[in-house]
């Protein structure tokens, strides 16, 4: 037997409908980093962990959430968290940084406010028409919690979109 790689869509209704459920609540199955640097990644870890249902438990560099003290720093980290998924080419989801006309619902916009380097990850919830914009684009996303937010109501040093592309996950072959 042996194994190979396959892939499937990302659930993006599902992603979007866990934003909703938890924007304004801690889902217990996790910590909540909100006083220990900010809860924005991990809250979006969980939303697309909604939306693909496979963690890449590879040590370091993987995506993955056991506890507190068992976790791959791209579950917390918004570096760490775009990293992993722009260059994952194992199992768990992947994605592409895009131009914001190719963002998506249950996609990820990465902003530097107040300095610099990126530090926040809202969720994309809901895009109002068919090009999207900062007016139209509307985010979900915890730390300063918030859901169905306008991107344009963020005063952003920077701004970049990860378009989640799908996911991947080995299924046994038999030769």
């Amino acid at each position: 037997m042996r194994y190979e790689m396959r892939e499937f869509a990302y659930d993006r209704d599902k992603a979007v409908a866990y934003a909703h459920r938890w924007a304004y609540f801690r889902n217990p199955n996790y910590y909540n980093f909100q006083d220990i640097g900010g809860d924005c990644t991990n809250y979006a870890s969980q939303c697309i962990f909604a939306g693909s249902g496979i963690m890449n438990y590879t040590p370091t560099f993987g995506w993955y959430y056991i506890s507190i003290s068992d976790r791959a720093p791209a579950w917390t980290g918004v570096q760490y968290l775009y990293n992993f998924l722009t260059t994952n080419e194992g199992v768990g989801p992947y994605a592409r940084e895009v131009s914001m006309n190719e963002i998506q619902i249950g996609d990820v916009v990465q902003l530097a406010i107040d300095r610099n380097e990126f530090h926040h990850s809202p969720v994309v919830v809901s895009i109002t028409d068919d090009t999207p914009t900062l007016d139209n684009i509307h985010i979900a996303a915890h730390t300063n919690d918030c859901d169905c937010r306008p991107l344009s109501s963020y005063n952003f040093r920077k701004i970049r979109f990860i378009h989640i592309e799908g996911v991947r996950y080995l299924q046994a072959v038999e030769d």
